[in-house]
């Protein structure tokens, strides 16, 4: 496929990358998102008669912790079951000879397994706890639902951005610093890029005139801004592409 030589000599002249990666990515993994094809919460309400957004929401968390922990146990329990795909090693094989950084809206911790070094989880991650009462880190392997802090006794939280919540004001500073050092291309992979701070490195990008690519099935209110637009799966276009720039720079050697 011409765009795919075409993205793969885009690789070959970056010497700095942003990936922005969200459901699509480990949905190759075959991990389920809340809604959509495969979704965990695609009748509308939970068991529970709320919305999985209401469940897992800081309100509800303070309110009825049993309900939002009983969610995120099922979203853990598949997290767990899963393994990094082929996009998500194939980003971390980009690390060779450029620098990488990833933008990532999943909180399944899969970048990091992977093994990328350069990774924003904008959103936290499932693999870390801690009591909000007294600040005591919490064992991310307990299975008590909910679980409690063993210096309190209180409920902990996992560090994750619950709907309703703010984000992380640390990640954002890390978003905004790697924003200013620039980009030579830019990825978005397998999001709908509904929150600004997901589509804005990518708008930013195609104003000052640098290339962009997404890859994801469906389109969205990105695929008519970006240079290349792939509807392809992350997992088969990624490799394709990494290959062939492999390809490319050995040829210029």
């Amino acid at each position: 496929m011409k765009m795919f030589d075409d993205i793969a000599g885009e690789l070959v002249k970056a010497r700095r990358v942003l990936f922005i990666t969200g459901a699509g990515v480990s949905a190759d993994s075959g991990l389920p998102t809340y809604r959509g094809v495969g979704g965990l919460y695609n009748d509308g309400a939970t068991e529970d008669g709320l919305s999985i957004e209401d469940a897992l929401s800081g309100e509800c968390l303070a309110a009825r912790p049993e309900i939002t922990w009983k969610y995120l146990a099922q979203i853990e329990r598949n997290c767990h079951e899963v393994e990094p795909n082929a996009a998500h090693r194939a980003i971390v094989a980009l690390e060779q000879g450029r620098e990488v950084v990833v933008l990532t809206q999943n909180i399944d911790g899969l970048h990091f397994k992977a093994g990328s070094s350069g990774v924003i989880e904008i959103h936290g991650t499932l693999e870390k706890r801690y009591c909000a009462h007294c600040g005591t880190e919490s064992d991310a392997s307990d299975r008590n639902v909910p679980p409690r802090c063993a210096q309190c006794g209180k409920i902990v939280r996992p560090r994750v951005v619950l709907f309703g919540e703010m984000l992380p004001s640390a990640a954002l500073e890390c978003l905004y610093r790697e924003m200013e050092k620039g980009f030579d291309l830019v990825f978005v992979i397998g999001t709908t890029a509904v929150f600004p701070y997901i589509a804005e490195p990518v708008t930013r990008a195609v104003r000052a005139g640098v290339p962009t690519v997404e890859i994801n099935p469906a389109r969205t209110r990105l695929s008519d801004l970006v240079r290349y637009y792939v509807p392809e799966r992350a997992a088969l276009a990624l490799p394709e592409i990494v290959r062939l720039a492999g390809e490319a720079k050995a040829g210029r050697a």
